[in-house]
């Protein structure tokens, strides 16, 4: 089970970013779908059925998907642990002097990297030199199972909003009401993302919003086309 103490920061980030993506996706295709049904027929439990629908298989393609990603780099990450090991012993020296060149990259004195090189070699060669060449921290690889929870209940949550707005909103403002619900969410998650990532606000909210409307506008007449 996962330790939830010594869930490092990169970790958290991880299952944040899954989150925000299962969440856009959630509200992305069950806006789709209950635009294109409600376009097709009148008929409020159709629209209903097709969305619970959606919602359900979103959830889960998100989270299988999430599954294989970070698995796989999970798996990379060990298999680079492994590799290092045999480098440990075949090329020492090749590695303390890896060690050197990157100290001596962040601005550190010759002679003080050559110090700082020997003592990692000396006392953690193994967790030093695989946190210099590759950035990881031995035994704080990435779970899976914490970005399939966090998608398949983002992507659940995301999908709510058009799937209740397009059900229970009144027949006369049905398609407006849903539109503009769905806008302020992919706001929200474009805000959350560019937030995570350090990006601009302005064009992550400007593209989700623009995704979505594409994706009413567009199985909305696709629906007409069966109506």
């Amino acid at each position: 089970m996962t330790d939830r103490k010594k869930i490092s920061l990169g970790a958290e980030l991880n299952i944040l970013r899954a989150g925000v993506l299962g969440s856009n996706d959630g509200i992305l295709t069950v806006a789709g779908v209950v635009f294109g049904v409600a376009a097709a027929t009148s008929s409020p439990f159709a629209v209903f059925i097709a969305g619970i629908s959606d919602l359900l298989a979103v959830a889960f393609s998100m989270a299988s998907g999430e599954y294989v990603s970070v698995s796989t780099q999970k798996d990379t990450e060990k298999a680079a642990v492994e590799t290092q090991k045999r480098r440990l012993i075949e090329e020492p020296e090749e590695e303390r002097q890896m060690v050197i060149a990157a100290y001596l990259e962040k601005g550190v004195s010759k002679s003080l990297a050559i110090k700082v090189a020997d003592n990692i070699m000396e006392n953690n060669a193994l967790e030093g030199t695989v946190k210099e060449r590759y950035g990881i921290e031995i035994g704080d690889y990435v779970n899976p199972w914490d970005a399939v929870f966090s998608s398949m209940l983002a992507a659940s949550l995301g999908g709510v909003f058009p799937l209740l707005s397009m059900t229970f909103l009144p027949e006369n403002i049905k398609m407006w009401g849903t539109a503009v619900v769905v806008t302020f969410a992919l706001a929200l998650t474009g805000f959350i993302s560019a937030s995570l990532g350090s990006a601009r606000k302005g064009p992550a909210i400007l593209r989700n919003v623009i995704a979505g409307l594409v994706t009413m506008v567009v199985t909305y007449y696709i629906g007409l086309l069966f109506a």
